[in-house]
């Protein structure tokens, strides 16, 4: 069987894809902060713990999303 050479895009590529043109009061999921950072999400979820991002809020009952605009000012304090 011949492999997929393009795969359908997800909703965390769209949202990578667009990450520049949200505005900061946005909110993105995990999966976009795992190929943000191209890490897995335990490591997310540590480097939240640890201060090295911000929280992530609790939008609803099984709703978790971290806010754009503190991931943009966290990404410019790493890179200092």
């Amino acid at each position: 069987m011949a492999a997929r050479t393009n795969p359908k895009p997800t909703s965390s590529d769209a949202a990578l894809a667009n990450f520049d043109q949200l505005p900061d009061s946005a909110f993105v999921p995990q999966s976009t902060l795992e190929a943000l950072f191209q890490t897995s999400g335990t490591t997310i979820w540590r480097w939240s713990r640890d201060g090295k991002l911000p929280k992530p809020k609790k939008l609803g009952a099984n709703t978790t999303r971290w806010n754009v605009g503190e991931l943009r000012q966290a990404i410019t304090e790493i890179a200092e």
